[in-house]
């Protein structure tokens, strides 16, 4: 981790922090009858970065008080180690403080903060996998909410995967070699680096049909890399598929065309 930052406690109507599973929980904490009733991080989507682009995604908070949620004094953060007094190490501070708030009602808002997360400041290997946001609300009657484990998110190393099949053109029945690699993010080098060890499934695509069918699963080398051999019985499409891991995406080859004589 890069950056060390130490921010104390929340402020504001809608103040959010983020922190890796298995750091230090803290309990919920309220008063009166505000309730937060839904809290979406990046549109319900996973958070993939690569090695050097920023990454804009968004915290949506909705929360709901008989007198109605304060807005316009927020302080969102996100960070991922909690230290024993609930200070956060390695915050992201969003871009608008106060978030984009609409009522849905009288007594409802939801309130929409945009952070940009930067692979080179922000992360490091260990951070991937399954965060949880911690999200608090203000009512205007001074009630309050401090919700410890308002939602999931994942934040993944970007991957990808190459296929590569020959010879091409190849006579009916006879071997063709099929190799590819599959690499992912390294947020330490920032550099793609292979991804060892896992299984990827071959699939082959028939001309002028529409569905792949899996032929065979292969574990990578120590480097990444993949290589199999098959039966060359039609014109078709080979790929290989990737199903993802808690800190990696699952990601698709593009179509290698073979040409059967």
């Amino acid at each position: 981790m890069r950056q060390r930052t130490a921010v104390a406690g929340f402020a504001g109507a809608l103040a959010l922090s983020m922190l890796t599973a298995g750091g230090t929980a803290q309990a919920d904490d309220f008063s009166g009858d505000i309730r937060i009733t839904k809290v979406v991080v990046n549109g319900g989507k996973d958070i993939v970065l690569g090695t050097t682009a920023v990454k804009t995604c968004t915290i949506a908070v909705t929360a709901t008080d008989d007198s109605g949620i304060e807005v316009g004094n927020t302080f969102p953060v996100m960070g991922h180690t909690p230290l024993p007094n609930g200070d956060y190490y390695g915050l992201v501070i969003p871009d608008d403080i106060a978030g984009k708030c609409v009522r849905q009602s009288f007594t409802t808002t939801t309130c929409t903060h945009t952070l940009k997360m930067n692979p080179r400041i922000h992360l490091d290997n260990t951070t991937a996998g399954t965060w949880t946001v911690r999200a608090h609300v203000l009512a205007n009657d001074g009630d309050y909410y401090t919700k410890d484990s308002a939602a999931k998110a994942k934040v993944l190393r970007n991957s990808r995967l190459t296929v590569n099949a020959s010879p091409e053109p190849v006579k009916k029945n006879k071997t063709i070699t099929v190799t590819g690699a599959l690499t992912r993010a390294n947020w330490q080098t920032y550099k793609y680096g292979g991804y060892t060890k896992q299984p990827v499934k071959l699939q082959f695509k028939k001309k002028g049909t529409s569905t792949y069918k899996t032929l065979k699963t292969v574990t990578t080398d120590s480097k990444g890399n993949v290589r199999t051999t098959t039966k060359a019985t039609a014109d078709g499409y080979f790929r290989y598929s990737f199903a993802g891991t808690s800190t990696t995406p699952a990601v698709t080859s593009a179509a290698d065309y073979v040409d059967v004589k």
